[in-house]
């Protein structure tokens, strides 16, 4: 015999806390994992993710970049500072005197090749950490909440 559940009420949803609170743990906790094997190659996340999208879509103007990325742009700045002192991506002169250009370097490319490895084990140790099942559920709802806040938003922060 099945038994009827009723859909989750207002009381209901007072119980569970503050969402952003929640998400901000379960993100802690996510990057934590992703952050200890890049630590192994000396790389923050944010440092792998950037210099993956420069890969893949360099030579790219900062403000392509930060709208790619969802960074504002101070953030991509402050972000991409290390990468070019480390000699990873270079910031040069664009395709008019105004613009700019992001572009990998070689040692930016050895660089990435050898994190992406790191990446590919945190990822498979965060699979079988929380279960295929449970991995593929989590991005479909992390999916459909991005698109029903996208739809909903007055206005999107400035990241």
């Amino acid at each position: 015999m099945n038994a009827v559940v009723d859909p989750p009420s207002q009381a209901d949803l007072k119980t569970l806390g503050c969402t952003h609170m929640r998400l901000r743990q379960l993100v802690r906790h996510v990057t934590h994992h992703y952050d200890f094997e890049m630590a192994k190659v000396g790389l923050k996340t944010t440092q792998y993710s950037l210099l993956s999208h420069v890969l893949q879509l360099g030579p790219v103007r900062p403000t392509e970049l930060a709208r790619a990325m969802q960074f504002g742009a101070s953030t991509l700045t402050r972000n991409l500072k290390p990468l070019i002192n480390a000699g990873w991506v270079e910031l040069s002169a664009g395709a008019d005197a105004r613009s700019r250009s992001v572009t990998i370097t070689e040692a930016g490319r050895v660089k990435r090749g050898e994190a992406r490895h790191h990446w590919k084990a945190a990822q498979q140790s965060l699979n079988r950490l929380l279960g295929a099942e449970r991995v593929l559920a989590l991005h479909a709802l992390i999916d459909e909440s991005i698109e029903l806040l996208a739809d909903g938003d007055v206005g999107q922060p400035d990241r």
